[in-house]
C-alpha cells in the first residue's frame, strides 16, 4: 500500500495524523490510540511535559479528534433534540460543552459545539467520531446534513504562556475568552481558533487545513516557551483538572447527573426537556442519583488505577475508580471514580483495594488543581466551572 493511502487510512488500519513525520523527528514514542498512531511522550518524558504545560506552554497534536460540520444556521434547533445543552441561545463564536445521550440518559459521547456565522461545528472524541456522524445523519436527516471535516487538523497550545506565544502569530487571539472561537490568520494561515482545551490551563485549540498543520506546528515550537507534549501528559493534566475521559469516567452506563455534569444542562432544557433520557435526568435532578463521580486522594504512594474497588471503612464495596495515576503538580497519586452518594461528601475516608491490599484514601473535591481559564467576568461572578 502506498504511503498516501496509509496516511489517509482505511477502516482496518491505524491512521496517521498530518503531524506524524514531525512526531518521529522530535523523538516521539508512538503508540496506537483510538485508531491512530500518536506520541505518548517525547524524550523529555511525561512528567517534564506535564510540568511545562503548567508553567509555560505545551503543544499537543489532537488531530485524531473528530471535526464535524453542520452547514445550516438553523441546525441548532435540530441538534438540541440530541443533547441536553441550550444551543439556540448561542451567538456566532460561542461554544458549549455537552453530550449525546440515549433514552436511558447514558452518555454516547461528550463533545464541543461551536456556533459559526453560517453553521455549526462539533468536536467529538476520536473513538466515537464514526458513530457520532452516523447518529447525526440518522437523527437530523437530509435537511440538516452532517459532514466529517477529514481534511482538517487540530492542534492545541496549552499553558500560561499560550496567549503570549499565539499573539505573536495571531494578535486577534487575545480578544477571545474561554469557550469563544473566531476565524483568524495564524502566521498567515487561515484557521478557526478557540480558547479552550483539555488541561485545565488557559490555552487554544487551532483547527486548520491538514496541509498547513506541520508548518504551523513548527512555527509554534520555534518559540522559546513551547515544547511538544504527548498523550501521557494530556491524560495526567486532564486528571488533575478533574475532566472526564469518555469510555472511562463517562459512558453509556453513566448519566450526566451521576457524572457531576448537571451544570451543562441549561435552565430552559430543565424546564422543557425534549432530549433523549430527559425523564431519567429529571428524576435524578429532583431526587438525586444513587452514585456520584468524585475525586479520590490515596493517602500513600501507591496509585489507584482504573477498576480499583472503593470500600467504606467496614470493607463494604461502595464504588470503583475510573481514572487514576500520578499527579505531577501535587507530587502524589490522584484518582476519580464513582461512589455511593452517601459516601460522596468531600472528607469521607475510604479504602482502595490495590494489589489485594486495603489502602487508606479520602474523597476530595474536584478539581485537584484549580482551572486557570480566562473566563468572561459574568461567568467568574457566577462561579461557573
Amino acid at each position: 500500500m502506498d504511503q498516501a493511502r496509509r496516511d489517509r487510512g482505511t477502516s482496518d488500519e491505524i491512521l496517521r495524523t498530518p503531524l506524524h513525520a514531525l512526531h518521529i523527528e522530535l523523538g516521539g514514542k508512538m503508540v496506537a490510540f483510538a485508531g491512530h498512531e500518536l506520541p505518548v511522550r517525547y524524550p523529555a518524558g511525561i512528567i517534564a511535559e506535564h510540568r511545562h504545560a503548567r508553567s509555560e506552554a505545551a503543544l499537543f497534536d489532537v488531530s485524531h479528534m473528530g471535526q464535524i460540520a453542520l452547514g445550516t444556521a438553523s441546525a441548532g434547533e435540530e441538534l438540541e433534540r440530541l443533547v441536553p445543552a441550550d444551543l439556540t441561545e448561542l451567538r456566532p463564536g460561542e461554544m458549549r460543552y455537552t453530550m449525546f445521550t440515549d433514552e436511558a440518559a447514558g452518555i454516547l459521547d461528550d463533545l464541543i459545539v461551536v456556533r459559526l456565522e453560517e453553521g455549526w461545528m462539533l468536536v467529538v472524541n476520536a473513538a466515537c467520531k464514526k458513530a457520532d456522524l452516523a447518529h447525526l445523519t440518522r437523527a437530523l436527516g437530509p435537511g440538516c446534513p452532517a459532514r466529517a471535516l477529514e481534511s482538517r487538523a487540530l492542534i492545541a497550545l496549552q499553558g500560561p504562556s499560550a496567549e503570549a506565544v499565539l499573539a505573536r502569530h495571531a494578535p486577534d487571539c487575545s480578544g477571545l475568552v474561554f469557550m469563544r472561537a473566531a476565524p483568524m490568520k495564524v502566521a498567515g494561515i487561515d484557521a478557526l481558533v478557540s480558547r479552550s482545551g483539555y488541561t485545565g490551563e488557559d490555552g487554544f485549540e487551532i483547527s486548520l487545513a491538514a496541509s498547513e498543520a506541520e508548518a504551523l506546528a513548527r512555527r509554534l515550537l520555534d518559540e522559546p516557551e513551547v515544547a511538544p507534549a504527548g498523550l501521557g501528559a494530556r491524560d495526567s493534566l486532564r486528571l488533575e483538572a478533574g475532566l472526564c475521559l469518555h469510555g472511562h469516567d463517562i459512558d453509556l452506563s453513566t448519566t450526566p447527573i451521576e457524572a457531576g455534569l448537571a451544570w451543562t444542562i441549561g435552565k430552559r432544557r430543565r424546564r422543557e426537556g425534549g432530549f433523549p433520557g430527559w425523564p431519567v435526568i429529571r428524576r435524578q435532578l429532583e431526587e438525586g442519583a444513587a452514585r456520584r463521580r468524585v475525586g479520590v486522594r490515596p493517602l500513600g504512594a501507591a496509585p489507584a488505577r482504573e477498576g480499583t474497588e472503593v470500600q467504606d471503612l467496614e470493607g463494604v464495596p461502595i464504588g470503583r475508580i475510573t481514572s487514576g495515576g500520578f499527579g505531577p503538580t501535587l507530587a502524589a497519586p490522584v484518582a476519580m471514580g464513582y461512589v455511593a452518594s452517601a459516601q460522596a461528601r468531600p472528607g469521607t475516608p475510604v479504602r482502595l483495594i490495590i494489589r489485594g491490599k486495603a489502602r487508606e484514601a479520602e474523597v476530595v473535591r474536584l478539581p485537584f488543581v484549580p482551572h486557570r481559564y480566562r473566563k468572561p467576568e459574568s461567568e467568574r461572578r457566577k462561579g461557573m466551572p
